[in-house]
């Protein structure tokens, strides 16, 4: 692969007690020259009230400290509180103190891109299964409230959350609430929506699978970031895909044609490059 092109994995994540600094070694080897380094709970670092997403953001950052020292990668990081949190912190604590701790992790995660330790927020929303009326309303109180941050941040929103026909629109709709540019929304783990009329605006980060990535260079057009969503799990060392997947996929196009080093550069340099104002 020429050095030359770019290869970027929208949604990374290093674990303290995982590969970390060898998984992104192993990447960079394959071909990766950068990625998004998401936050996500620590068991390190439980969450017990909002100023606990204080360490557990900080743990992200010394996790890409030592990531930095170890490769030339470029690392932007998002922070955020991670939806999903709100189902067993409302049953420890009731629904009520649940939104205000996830809103102050909110609160932090805006604070640290201000002071410019991340580049995004994320990754926030609702849970991506069946919760109780109660439970929606408040995730979704949580994540207008990380939107209308973000917009006075003039950084992106990294979205987890449930996928339908109808999620980018209603995440399209939530953005215009909240002032924030449909553009800035970034939709994790997204369908192969990518047609201004699926999206609704809304910037689709593609698992890397060969199925996901084919349906979606299909309708012609390269306004998508693809990603594997490695998780970092020792008990689970290909999980969600492998670290080197983006890399792999990257190369198999230019060996075999099948995708333009145009494209490719749109996917892994143009769109973060904007996204992440590096």
């Amino acid at each position: 692969m020429s050095e030359k092109v770019p290869v970027y994995d929208n949604h990374i994540h290093m674990s303290p007690s995982g590969r970390n600094v060898d998984a992104l070694l192993e990447f960079q080897a394959a071909g990766g020259t950068g990625l998004t380094l998401v936050t996500l709970p620590y068991q390190e670092i439980p969450i017990t009230k909002g100023d606990d997403f204080r360490y557990s953001y900080d743990m992200t950052y010394a996790l890409a400290y030592k990531a930095r020292e170890a490769t030339d990668l470029e690392i932007n990081i998002a922070v955020g509180p991670y939806p999903v949190l709100i189902v067993p912190l409302a049953e420890m604590y009731g629904l009520e103190k649940a939104e205000v701790i996830l809103m102050r992790g909110m609160d932090i995660a805006a604070r640290d891109v201000d002071d410019g330790k991340a580049v995004a927020i994320g990754e926030i929303g609702r849970p991506h299964f069946p919760v109780s009326q109660e439970i929606w309303d408040a995730s979704n109180r949580v994540l207008l409230h990380g939107m209308e941050l973000a917009r006075e941040n003039d950084c992106p929103v990294i979205i987890h959350c449930e996928n339908s026909e109808d999620t980018d629109r209603s995440l399209a709709e939530m953005a215009d609430q909240a002032g924030l540019d449909r553009g800035l929304v970034i939709k994790h783990s997204s369908p192969p929506y990518v047609t201004d009329e699926e999206t609704h605006g809304v910037m689709p980060s593609i698992p890397a699978s060969k199925t996901n990535l084919k349906a979606a260079l299909a309708k012609g057009t390269d306004r998508f970031m693809m990603e594997t969503d490695y998780i970092d799990d020792p008990a689970k060392p290909t999980s969600m895909m492998p670290v080197t997947t983006v890399p792999k996929k990257v190369a198999a196009w230019l060996a075999n044609g099948s995708v333009s080093e145009e494209s490719i550069y749109r996917m892994c340099k143009d769109i973060p490059d904007s996204m992440y104002k590096r």
